[in-house]
């Protein structure tokens, strides 16, 4: 029995020897391309510096073709010309794609290839149960704005906005943030110290609630005890302040998120809130990768 136990761990230690030998560069290229496929943008890009096989592996069509959404070609500019499925991946993720005549931005997260989403304020406004929101605001164009005109609020005495928005534009089974993402005319008044009800959900689930202000300069001007979310900074110049959070079954599934921003108490004079869109992308981004590139 005992020579029966040494003869099986001699047999075991010699099988990790042969798998610890055993280099994935000896696999031809074309079935290394097939298994980082089968990863992550993020992983295939710390594939990539493994060796210089992998670093040419992971160039080929084979990875990226999967990390793209099945429908990809709608997403492609006419007068676009890709050399390669990479670069058309990292395109989509750098440069918003605007459809639905305009009113719509689409890219991808890098580090995952889930779809970010950007609502104009115009596709607000059309999906708001709210009969006087049109009255609210008025239409002005900026150079700066990724979308044709935004909404300005024009005076109101309570701020309040509701709006339900569909999930089939967006990746299935992930979890999503949404942000408002807005900038302040010189004339805006009415927000300092204001705090906000944000809450956040699909329709017929729990919904996610939280309080939100759009006051820059807010920090401990809050009731005590009150966790507020304050604004923060974009790349893009713009501000945005993150709503809540909800899950995107997606698939045969064709849901509906409802959003809603109440102000409940101090009401008071406001104007010059100036609102790009809703922007919905996946909750856990990997700011790190957001840099990195082949």
């Amino acid at each position: 029995m005992i020579r029966l136990r040494t003869l099986i761990e001699k047999n075991r230690s010699e099988s990790r020897r042969k798998i610890d030998s055993f280099s994935f560069d000896s696999l031809p290229e074309g079935c290394i391309s097939n298994i980082i496929s089968f990863t992550s943008p993020e992983d295939a890009c710390v594939a990539a510096t493994v060796s210089k096989i992998f670093e040419s592996a992971v160039k080929s069509d084979i990875v990226w073709e999967k990390f793209l959404p099945a429908d990809y070609e709608s997403l492609i500019p006419p007068s676009r010309v890709f050399s390669s499925k990479k670069e058309l991946y990292f395109s989509l993720c750098d440069d918003p794609l605007l459809i639905d005549d305009g009113k719509l931005s689409v890219c991808l997260e890098k580090a995952s290839g889930k779809r970010c989403v950007m609502y104009s304020a115009t596709a607000m406004m059309n999906f708001s149960n709210m009969a006087d929101i049109f009255q609210r605001f008025e239409w002005i164009p900026i150079p700066e704005a990724r979308f044709e005109t935004v909404a300005q609020l024009r005076e109101a005495c309570k701020f309040k906005f509701n709006c339900r928005m569909n999930t089939r534009v967006l990746s299935p089974r992930t979890r999503y943030s949404v942000y408002i993402v807005f900038k302040k005319a010189d004339t805006c008044c009415g927000f300092k110290a204001v705090s906000l009800e944000a809450v956040v959900g699909v329709v017929g689930q729990d919904s996610f609630r939280r309080f939100i202000c759009f006051d820059t300069h807010a920090k401990g001007k809050f009731r005590k005890g009150k966790v507020v979310v304050k604004p923060e900074a974009r790349e893009d110049g713009w501000m945005e302040v993150e709503l809540g959070e909800f899950f995107n079954e997606g698939g045969w599934n064709s849901d509906e998120i409802e959003m809603t921003i109440l102000e409940r108490k101090c009401p008071q004079q406001k104007r010059g809130l100036v609102i790009l869109g809703i922007e919905i992308r996946p909750t856990k981004i990997l700011e790190e990768f957001s840099g990195r590139r082949l």
